[in-house]
This record gives structure tokens, C-alpha cells and sequence, in this order.
């Protein structure tokens, strides 16, 4: 079964368009804004983790981002562009350390760090294995509605739905870009977007009456932190299995380990991520389109 397409969001280089920011003097990169979005003029912190991505490779075009890890403290309008102000930390024979803020209109959105690194020839070498699940080609087709990105999921267990079948507090997805230009900035900053996308999902799965369609209505949800860790160049024009583990829900907050393989199996990047699950107090009703 396919799940139901939803409304258009625009396509890949719409994306590519947004997280490719432009440097706008003293350090700083500038976005891009796409257009108003009337189903959530949200700006995602996963977003801003790519963004920042991108603008550290361009400050240090010789190295690799190898650590990203960024807080988010504000939503922002997706409909306004983002400025990222990058500090650099230090500089030195192999690594290059940036702090970055994200601020918008004087408001700011975000804060984190990142580290690159020029790589080195293996000392030691070994990786978690890849979890053994159904291939893309077995997977059900999950539409996010950007064009050109294809998402499945494994066993189709995302659906939103707070009557679906519970399962465990897991969800492995198969991403795919059709084309994107041959710049690994760009490559890692996309792998990065998406990696607030679907561990609420996952902390949701094994609790009954609740799923991600009441996420800003009933239930109020959001990403507050995500740490990124690359093991290895990624390219993101090929298949990558995202998976996402909750390893704890509690106190209104989940916490979610999660890794990217490739499809031959090898460990590309693994990530965490911080996240609210509340309820709205009684009698209120969130705003989908602004809720943080």
C-alpha cells in the first residue's frame, strides 16, 4: 500500500536551493527562502543542522565535516530567510572548529558547533552493522511531498495514525535522491535534514491513542536538539537506510539513537536527537502551521 500523497512542498533543487546558503561577508552565509508554505511556515531545526553543514564545508572547502551538533531554542518563519553567523574556534594542521548561531530578523533561532577534519589513514577500523530489514524495492513509498526525494518505509510502519497497530519504538526508512550536483557539502548538509523528521514517530509507535497527525493540534511535539557524527563521505543520490531508535520517553521529552547505512551495509553516520512530546493544556488546541 501507498501511503497518501501529501500536498506539494516543491522539489529536490527547491530543497538544494534553501540549504546551499550564500556567503553574505565576515563570515556570515545568508538562505535562500523557497516561498510561503501555508501548511507550516516552520523553518525545521534539521534544516538549519544542514544549513550550517553547507556553510562550514564552504569556510573550509579542504576538510570534511565530521561533528555537527546544533540546539534549537526558536521557531523560525520559513517564509523569512535565516543568517548564520559562523565563528571560528579554532584552525589548526588537521581539524577546524566553528561555533555557529542562526538568527533570523535579530531573533535567534538555533546554536551549535561543528567540527572538520582533513581524515587520516586507518589505525583501527570498525562499525555497527546494519540492521537486517526489508530493501528499498520492498519498502512502502512514504510522500513528504518534495519531488525528486523518494522516501519508504520499512514494513510501512509510519502512517500518523494514533489508531495504527503499536510496535516497537522504531522506524527504519529508505532515502533516495534522484539528482544532486557532485558537492559534498550539499550531500551532507541533505543527509542532515532529514534527521528530524521521524524519531517523534518512532517514540510514538509502542503508546496506544497517540501518532504523529496530532503532532501541533492536540500534542504539542518538536526537535530541540540534534548531534550528528560522519564516518564517511555520503552520497545522498544513492540509497540510505535512516534508522530511528527511542531509547527513552519520559518527563515529556524522548530521546532517539539512530544511524544511516548504506545499501551495501556500511555505517555512514550516526546521530541523537531531543524531543518534546506534550500535551496541550486543557482545552487548548495548537496551530499547526506555527507551533514550535
Amino acid at each position: 500500500m501507498t501511503a497518501p500523497a501529501r500536498p506539494s512542498w516543491g522539489d529536490a533543487q527547491d530543497l538544494i536551493d534553501v540549504l546551499d546558503v550564500r556567503p553574505d561577508g565576515a563570515g556570515g552565509f545568508t538562505s535562500l527562502v523557497r516561498g510561503h508554505d501555508d501548511q507550516r511556515s516552520v523553518v525545521e531545526g534539521s534544516q538549519l543542522l544542514g544549513q550550517a553543514i553547507v556553510a562550514a564545508g564552504r569556510s573550509a572547502p579542504d576538510r570534511r565535516v565530521v561533528s555537527a551538533s546544533m540546539v534549537f531554542v526558536r521557531a523560525g518563519d520559513a517564509a523569512q530567510p535565516v543568517h548564520l553567523a559562523l565563528d571560528e574556534l579554532s584552525a589548526r594542521r588537521t581539524m577546524t572548529a566553528f561555533a555557529v548561531d542562526v538568527d533570523q530578523a535579530g531573533r535567534r533561532l538555533a546554536h551549535g558547533t561543528l567540527l572538520l577534519d582533513v581524515t587520516a589513514p586507518d589505525v583501527i577500523r570498525h562499525a555497527a552493522e546494519a540492521p537486517a530489514v526489508a530493501g528499498p524495492e520492498a519498502s512502502e513509498t512514504f510522500d513528504m511531498g518534495v519531488v525528486g526525494r523518494e522516501i519508504r518505509i520499512v514494513d510501512g510502519a509510519y502512517t500518523g495514525d494514533p489508531g495504527a497497530p503499536l510496535g516497537p519504538p522504531v522506524l527504519d526508512a529508505w532515502v533516495r535522491f534522484a539528482s544532486v550536483p557532485d558537492d559534498p557539502p550539499l550531500h551532507a548538509g541533505l543527509l542532515a535534514q532529514l534527521t528530524g523528521h521521524l524519531s517523534i514517530a518512532a517514540a510514538l509507535r509502542p503508546h496506544p491513542g497517540v501518532g504523529q497527525d496530532q503532532a501541533h493540534r492536540t500534542l504539542s511535539t518538536a526537535v530541540n536538539a540534534i548531534s550528528l557524527s560522519f564516518h564517511a563521505a555520503v552520497r545522498v543520490d544513492r540509497w540510505l537506510l535512516y534508522r530511528h531508535l527511542s531509547t527513552a520517553a519520559a518527563d515529556g521529552m524522548t530521546h532517539s539513537e539512530c544511524r544511516v547505512h548504506d545499501e551495501e551495509g556500511a555505517l555512514l553516520a550516526s546521530f541523537t536527537t531531543d524531543c518534546m512530546v506534550r500535551a496541550f493544556a486543557s482545552g487548548t488546541v495548537g496551530d499547526e502551521r506555527t507551533s514550535l
